[in-house]
């Protein structure tokens, strides 16, 4: 049989797992250890922070999804990153995107504060190919970036990179692969945070590290091991689950998201409107910040609150809530500034959105 689609894979992922029972979900293996049949033998099974049958289903069919040779799921996207640059020895340089989301910045701001590890930021392919030299020891993207909604074309940083030792990761939050597969375009990783489209639900909290090739996927898999960032059996369960919805959502937030920008992009209130054309985030910037407030109370649908990719629409104050520990002064240099508002376009009828988001508007009237 030729290869399935990912939305027959991912609706079929775990479904043939018991072959004792034929169980239709797979099952939740909770135990933390296993017994092994004699001295020197194991069932392949020892302890659940090294492997796990639950957590091996959703692996494999993650790295699937993203044409890798191994995933690992961890607890947390910040987990996931670190995870991943626990790879690189101390000293080493990077090229970052300058558009980060907040949490990653911290996290770099902190290696580079205790001389860990040294971080230079690019805002386009010109500025990083300016900058690239031989000590560089990895590149890494944020495309669409977090909340500027900036793009990099993946495969020219690749071409950049060939031949060279420099590491490519890539964070395919935003489009996640149903709209790009870093991989296949010439990186090395592709990290995610699960927690937001691929478990899509809001109540699911996971990080996923996919690597191109084996030998590096089997390194980041021993720290993972060794560092212990272990997601649960029943967060596993649970991510299994919800993939098997994934390109049904994805699809309906993308669509919905394309209707509201075509609508709102002329709105008198609105200055501009950031959106790549497509997945389900929008980011728009407002006439007259001092009404942000009122306007995030007269919501009724979207809610104000931090995340995105799940099921319900969510909106972001990135001043004060996701990217509040970039300093001021530098986030307000590259476009990150106070009359920002990040939206996650839920599964909700585009039209009860639409009306909401004018309802609401009317308080910069």
């Amino acid at each position: 049989m030729c290869k399935l689609k990912i939305s027959t894979d991912l609706a079929q992922l775990g479904n043939k797992a018991d072959q004792t029972t034929g169980a239709i979900s797979s099952p939740i293996y909770l135990s933390t250890t296993y017994s092994h049949p004699k001295l020197g033998q194991s069932t392949g099974y020892d302890y659940t922070r090294t492997k796990n049958p639950t957590r091996d289903i959703l692996e494999t069919g993650l790295a699937r999804l993203e044409n890798g040779a191994r995933a690992v799921v961890t607890s947390s996207g910040m987990s996931a990153i670190q995870l991943v640059f626990q790879l690189f020895e101390s000293g080493s340089k990077f090229l970052v995107s300058r558009d980060l989301y907040g949490g990653t910045f911290r996290f770099f701001n902190d290696l580079e504060e205790k001389g860990i590890a040294k971080f230079r930021y690019f805002d386009d392919f010109v500025s990083l190919k300016t900058q690239y030299d031989s000590a560089i020891t990895a590149v890494f993207l944020e495309t669409p970036t977090n909340p500027l909604m900036n793009e990099i074309d993946i495969k020219k940083v690749s071409q950049l990179l060939k031949d060279t030792k420099t590491q490519l990761i890539v964070d395919n939050t935003f489009l996640t692969p149903l709209r790009q597969k870093p991989l296949d375009l010439g990186a090395d990783v592709v990290i995610h945070s699960g927690t937001k489209y691929l478990t899509g639900h809001n109540d699911v909290l996971a990080g996923v590290v996919v690597a191109k090739e084996p030998d590096l996927g089997e390194r980041i898999a021993w720290i993972a091991n060794t560092t212990g960032p272990t997601l649960s059996s029943f967060d596993c369960w649970l991510f299994i689950r919800s993939l098997k919805t994934f390109p049904l959502r994805f699809n309906r937030q993308e669509e919905s998201a394309q209707k509201i920008v075509k609508r709102l992009e002329q709105h008198p209130s609105l200055k501009r409107i950031a959106y790549p054309g497509k997945g389900g985030m929008i980011s728009f910037y407002v006439k007259d910040e001092q009404r942000i407030a009122p306007f995030l109370a007269k919501l009724k649908v979207i809610t104000f609150a931090e995340s995105l990719g799940g099921v319900e629409s969510l909106i972001t104050y990135p001043t004060t809530q996701t990217h509040a520990d970039i300093p001021q002064v530098l986030r307000e240099s590259y476009g990150l500034t106070s009359d920002l508002l990040r939206l996650s376009v839920g599964i909700e009828d585009s039209d009860d959105l639409i009306t909401d988001l004018e309802q609401a508007l009317t308080v910069f009237n």
